[in-house]
């Protein structure tokens, strides 16, 4: 009797399965993990991807068996199609794809056992007042690990192993602790007013209906989004099914998981790069076990096995966080789309400054929209004012304007808190020399260093090259010349501290954010009221609620404007809208100050107005006339290579090899924005096509036809950019 082929895929940078035999009496079937032999690898884990129905009699003997089939859940029929997918898309490797869903490591498994202590016998013989006081603790009947017996009753751990010894206490087995405990829809229903009621009704009702929908929940900032969200959760909880909530990163704050306590009356299981290893495995065990029924996690949570999910939410789905610019290169809200479609599934996109390819979805009428026009409680959304630079600047030296100084001031003496956003890491962005005008650059790459004070570094931010500031100048030998030239948020909370001394001031910055668990804590402190003036980049702008906060001031609000990204007037806008939407949320009148030195910018206008409706349709018309994304399609190609004559030549070759279609436009090679990271030379293409047109199949049949690369070239393609440099 012929053997069985199966078809394994792996989860190493190949598109390729592999085929193998099964061993007899080896149970068997597509979605399973198994351990296989791979070449020099030895034993790897794989999954199996389909039956071989028809194999080449001719490699049957070379064929090795499946070394084991891993006591581990399988992975659904709806996972697999979505990496299938995926890879299509991105054109990235399907092993690639594959190793993001089985991120549970080498620590699956029976876990340490936990071990509990009661009563279980006569008094000892011998009583001493540690025993006595040890025994009044048991007589309730509870169990208790060692330690919290000891620690309750005030004794040491050897009084607790006595007793057991003599039989008076016994030990026993506990079962495993579970990552996340039920959570209850009914536990604390919240108090809605009308227009919330209306939106999370309509949430409800298209969790009830179940099939795949996509809706857009767009709400001011302060609204309550989130609380309406948290029904849809709650309806798909009473259906146990299980939920996913994709929220950047960064902003997995205490706040949001307080809230979600509030709500259900648990914690949900977490999904982000912090977890433990331990932990990471037995999350992942247990959502594919389905003893998990919410997740909130990171990009890469997308990935988990879910036993039965039934809905997927997308909080800040603007955000630029969702893109993994490495690796697989997705975006990870259009991918939470195509995951919803592969499992017939509702999708919620949240945000209070939604992508334009979201607004263009809602107003074509591809994505339903739930809008949320008001503010919770009543509270009246910011005024915002700009403050010409060119006419009210600061004095020299100086970064914060006399109009802000005095506004910053004005709130303290209200006992109300302040923040001063500037989008800018560390002290200064470049450190020059006044005697002969050298600048510290990276070694490495095209960039300048940037001047970390609190670290005393000076720091690349592309390739991590940092180094002490040097006592001379390279170049001319000048001592104590250098001079820090423009602000980072380290040198706004030094002018800061001279301006209003006294003020209890936080600098909340990415680089100086230890854990997540640290930032919970700083931001936990800002909402109690324990800091007076914050001074933060983006870090703030992601949904955080400051009770006391009542004054945001933007210290240079055209930072992200005039780069040659397509997306900078979008993204500047979005960022600059939910930095100020943190003003003025629960009392008092919430004022945002812009500092910038074009206030007739059509951005700035947009703000200032408060017409967010005019700011998308003048985007969208010109995203269209351009046929930018979302009315056209973008790739970009990185040729890059330890010389720049190699990369270039390289990416000339690429470019004739370009198959011929009239749709698609190939603009390069051209040398990228940042030209030198981390020692390699960088050119950029990028090819341009209708919406409609199948850019993965023409980029696939393009590099089939495109000469390897060899040596130190490399060739890195994105689908969907949404960096351009």
């Amino acid at each position: 009797m012929t053997a069985r082929i199966v078809d394994v895929l792996v989860p190493v940078a190949l598109d390729q399965t592999y085929s193998y035999r099964v061993p007899a009496g080896l149970a068997l079937a597509p979605g399973d993990v198994v351990s296989v032999p791979l070449g020099a690898r030895g034993d790897t884990m794989g999954v199996v991807w389909a039956e071989n129905a028809n194999p080449d009699p001719r490699l049957h003997n070379r064929m090795k068996d499946v070394s084991a089939k891993l006591d581990v859940p399988p992975l659904k029929a709806e996972l697999r199609q979505f990496i299938d997918w995926m890879a299509g898309y991105t054109l990235a490797a399907r092993g690639t794809v594959l190793r993001m869903a089985l991120r549970m490591g080498e620590h699956l498994g029976p876990g340490r056992e936990r071990v509990g202590v009661r009563l279980a016998g006569p008094p000892p013989q011998r009583m001493t007042p540690a025993r006595l006081r040890a025994l009044q603790l048991f007589s309730d009947g509870m169990l208790r690990s060692k330690a919290e017996a000891a620690q309750e009753a005030g004794v040491s751990a050897g009084v607790i192993d006595g007793l057991i010894d003599e039989g008076t206490l016994e030990t026993v087995v506990l079962p495993p602790e579970k990552v996340a405990q039920p959570p209850d829809p009914d536990f604390r229903k919240p108090d809605f007013v009308l227009t919330q009621l209306a939106a999370a009704d309509a949430l409800r009702t298209t969790v009830a209906q179940g099939g795949y929908t996509v809706t857009l929940l767009d709400g001011v900032t302060g609204s309550g989004k989130t609380a309406v969200y948290f029904e849809g959760v709650a309806e798909n909880i009473r259906r146990q099914r299980q939920s996913l909530i994709l929220m950047p990163e960064i902003a997995l704050t205490a706040q949001f998981l307080d809230r979600f306590v509030e709500r259900f009356g648990t914690r949900p299981a977490e999904w982000h790069s912090q977890l433990t290893p331990r932990m990471r495995a037995r999350t992942w065990a247990a959502v594919a076990a389905n003893e998990v029924q919410v997740v909130v996690g990171a990009r890469s949570a997308l990935f988990l096995p879910y036993a039965d999910l039934g809905l997927i939410i997308v909080d800040e789905e603007h955000d630029p966080a969702y893109k993994q610019e490495d690796g697989a290169h997705y975006h990870a809200r259009d991918m939470a789309v195509v995951r919803g479609r592969a499992a017939k599934i509702p999708v919620v996109l949240a945000s209070a400054t939604p992508s334009v390819e979201s607004e263009v979805n809602a107003r074509r009428g591809r994505y339903k929209r739930i809008h949320l026009p008001e503010r919770f409680g009543g509270q009246m959304m910011p005024s915002i004012e700009a403050i010409d630079m060119r006419r009210e600047g600061p004095p020299r030296g100086r970064f914060i304007s006399p109009r802000l100084a005095e506004a910053v001031q004005i709130a303290l003496e209200r006992k109300e808190q302040a923040l001063l956003f500037l989008n800018r890491r560390g002290y200064a962005p470049l450190t020059l020399c006044r005697a002969c005008g050298f600048r510290l650059q990276c070694p490495n790459c095209d960039a300048w260093l940037v001047d970390h004070r609190f670290k005393r570094r000076l720091v690349c931010h592309h390739c991590g090259f940092n180094m002490p500031p040097p006592a001379q100048c390279p170049n001319c030998h000048a001592s104590e010349s250098f001079a820090a030239v423009g602000p980072g948020v380290e040198r706004l909370e030094q002018e800061a501290a001279e301006l209003f001394a006294g003020a209890r001031i936080l600098v909340l910055s990415s680089d100086l954010v230890e854990s997540i668990e640290r930032l919970r804590s700083e931001l936990d402190d800002v909402a109690q009221g324990r800091f007076d003036i914050v001074v933060g980049t983006q870090l703030v702008a992601k949904g955080h609620h400051f009770p006391k906060l009542n004054l945001v001031g933007i210290v240079d609000a055209d930072l992200g404007l005039g780069n040659g990204d397509p997306r900078a007037a979008e993204r500047t806008f979005q960022l600059l809208h939910q930095v100020v939407g943190r003003a003025g949320r629960e009392e008092g009148q919430g004022v945002g100050l812009l500092q910038t030195h074009q206030p007739e910018h059509p951005v700035m206008k947009a703000l200032i107005s408060g017409d967010r409706g005019a700011f998308y349709s003048s985007e969208i018309a010109l995203r269209e006339a351009t046929s930018y994304p979302p009315f056209g399609r973008l790739a970009g190609m990185v040729i890059s290579a330890d010389d720049r004559h190699v990369a270039e030549a390289y990416g000339r070759a690429l470019v004739a090899c370009a198959p011929k279609d009239d749709a698609v436009r190939v603009l390069g090679p051209a040398e990228a924005p940042i030209a030198v990271v981390r020692g390699r030379h960088r050119f950029r293409l990028l090819v341009k096509s209708p919406r409609a047109f199948d850019l993965s199949g023409y980029l696939r049949e393009w590099l089939a036809a495109t000469p390897k690369t060899k040596g130190s070239l490399k060739l890195d393609v994105d689908v969907d950019p949404q960096s351009f440099f």
